[in-house]
């Protein structure tokens, strides 16, 4: 789906322009992402495997949610409006925590040239599988793993997940491993 987006100076900041989604991907214009991942207490992740359909890394499994934010959107406010279109749940500004930001740089072809700045979240918090209702243009399924048996499948040669790379998994790693919020708080 194409999106009015912000395009972003070298330091991250919006520039004050805006272009589509597609346009940005064709031409290799910064512009900015939300990632969300999504674990309970127990540290099993929400992770979600992308439609066939999808332009890039179609197939694979990936972030709990992540997507573009739209032009004049905070990263937080993308977050909650991407949760609940991609998996149905409502959460709140309050059960987001920011832990970082993250500059990817692909050249997938020469028609899709993806330069992004992800604000990444972490989301703590009990869900059952089966109250979450998926976008079916994005998502093709939905799953909970266990925070060391996704890190040995994002380690894995022919790995059936996005491959965003060890500095950004190993980001993610530890700060799930080390998140110390109280879940009844959010509940």
């Amino acid at each position: 789906m194409d999106e009015l987006i912000d395009i972003l100076n070298e330091q991250g900041k919006p520039s004050g322009q805006t272009c589509m989604k597609s346009f940005a991907h064709k031409n290799g214009i910064f512009h900015a992402s939300a990632h969300i991942w999504i674990f309970d207490n127990h540290k099993n992740i929400l992770i979600q495997k992308r439609t066939k359909t999808k332009d890039t890394f179609p197939n694979l499994w990936d972030i709990s949610v992540a997507g573009h934010i739209s032009a004049g959107e905070k990263p937080i406010t993308s977050a909650i409006r991407e949760i609940q279109e991609e998996i149905g749940l409502t959460v709140s500004k309050n059960q987001l925590h920011y832990i970082n930001t993250f500059k990817k740089n692909i050249k997938h072809s020469e028609n899709l040239i993806d330069n992004e700045l992800h604000y990444i979240y972490l989301c703590m918090l009990n869900f059952n599988l089966s109250s979450l209702t998926i976008q079916k243009e994005e998502v093709a399924d939905i799953k909970k793993i266990k925070l060391n048996d996704f890190i040995k499948e994002v380690n894995k040669t022919n790995s059936l997940f996005v491959p965003h790379g060890k500095e950004y998994f190993d980001l993610i790693f530890k700060a799930i491993q080390n998140f110390k919020y109280n879940i009844k708080k959010i509940l």
